[in-house]
């Protein structure tokens, strides 16, 4: 049956471009369009209707503990000796937002928000959609179906497990250190606090010798923080803009 409704969505459906793209994007043709279409629906195109749910916040919030735990399953069979510590942080690694949102790009996410959205895209939106978009595939196909799609898809296609493996991406500690070897003092400064989509966000000031260095924001004050910090590494010639990127 699920494989009628499939040729049915991908020849014959009034939403058959939508199909075709997601079956080009997750390697099968979903049974459920509408759920996708709500994958890539964000908030702020629908904010006129204030008691709409069609937007993809509650699918969001379903793929990111999905994909938390498939990533938690994949790290502890690839890594047989690796402690709770190493895991949790390579865990930490790939499902940061900064990750998400890069992933979400390199699978050109940004196509398919055009697609649904009349509002400005930003880059957290990707990271979001990638969320979506795993909640929505849970949904179509259950979990051993988005499992299957998270490690071909994301993690075998997207993520380089060697390079997050070497990578020191606590830029506080490494602020830290650095200012410790050359006789500074670091501290941060909350400078504001404020409400964006609905959600507590922070601006941070991270400062040496009490000069402020550099400002970060986000909806966590210790990413807020690590934020700063790279920035700052950058501005002490620490970090290239590149390794930033």
């Amino acid at each position: 049956m699920r494989f009628l409704f499939r040729f049915y969505n991908y020849n014959l459906s009034k939403d058959k471009e939508l199909a075709q793209k997601l079956n080009t994007l997750l390697g099968y043709t979903p049974v459920n369009l509408h759920v996708f279409k709500l994958a890539f629906s964000h908030k702020s195109t629908n904010s006129e209707k204030s008691q709409s749910l069609q937007n993809n916040e509650r699918l969001e919030y379903l793929g990111d503990a999905v994909l938390g735990a498939i990533v938690a399953e994949y790290l502890f069979k690839k890594y047989p000796l690796g402690d709770e510590g190493f895991l949790t942080k390579m865990r930490s690694k790939i499902v940061k937002r900064k990750e998400l949102n890069r992933i979400g790009k390199d699978m050109r996410l940004d196509d398919m928000l055009n697609d649904y959205n009349t509002t400005r895209l930003s880059n957290s939106m990707l990271g979001n959609a990638l969320e979506a978009l795993v909640g929505a595939v849970y949904l179509d196909g259950g979990y051993e179906h988005t499992r299957k799609f998270v490690i071909q898809r994301i993690l075998r296609r997207e993520v380089n497990i060697q390079d997050l493996e070497t990578r020191d991406d606590n830029y506080k500690s490494q602020l830290l250190e650095w200012c410790q070897k050359n006789g500074k003092t670091v501290s941060y400064k909350l400078m504001a606090r404020y409400k964006y989509e609905k959600r507590d966000r922070f601006k941070v000031a991270v400062m040496i010798n009490n000069n402020r260095v550099a400002v970060g924001d986000d909806f966590n004050k210790k990413s807020a923080e690590q934020m700063a910090s790279e920035r700052a590494l950058v501005q002490l010639g620490i970090l290239s803009e590149e390794d930033e990127d």
